[in-house]
């Protein structure tokens, strides 16, 4: 009896790898800042950065290299990425949490033409988003629970 021929499984490929690599990658970030920068409902989060927007174009690029399942860049250069702890000198609420959401939405749909990867990046990131919120949210008062006394 003959055994059938051994098959080569097929290369698992990265988010990374999916979405064009670095060139890609690159195009993202920079579509993410891009709208960062002119969209009026990104404010929020647009002015916790300096009015220069390289440096943290390079980090964000850096970071979402090996997040995505590339070459390791941002650790290779600071080490560990801390994410949390190295945001929590800005107030990051669910305001914040939605505009870089946002941003990012905009960046995904301009960037990444695969529908089912797109979606899956944006509920990664969309996850992510969330974990940096270090601001809790003080919900709004209704005239009964605000303590409105009549005179």
């Amino acid at each position: 009896m003959s055994r059938p021929p051994e098959s080569t499984p097929l290369p698992v490929l990265t988010p990374y790898e999916q979405i064009g690599g670095e060139v890609a990658v690159r195009a993202l970030v920079k579509r993410f800042y891009g709208h960062m920068d002119v969209l009026p409902e990104a404010w929020g989060v647009r002015r916790m950065h300096g009015e220069d927007l390289s440096g943290s174009e390079e980090k964000l690029f850096l970071f979402l290299s090996g997040w995505l399942g590339g070459p390791n860049l941002y650790v290779e250069r600071f080490g560990p990425p801390f994410l949390r702890a190295r945001h929590l000198p800005f107030a990051i609420g669910e305001a914040e949490r939605d505009q870089w959401l946002e941003c990012m939405r905009l960046a995904l749909d301009e960037s990444v033409a695969d529908t089912t990867l797109r979606a899956q990046l944006y509920q990664s990131f969309a996850a992510l988003a969330n974990h940096m919120r270090n601001r809790a949210e003080i919900p709004p008062q209704s005239p009964t629970t605000a303590g409105n006394k009549s005179l």
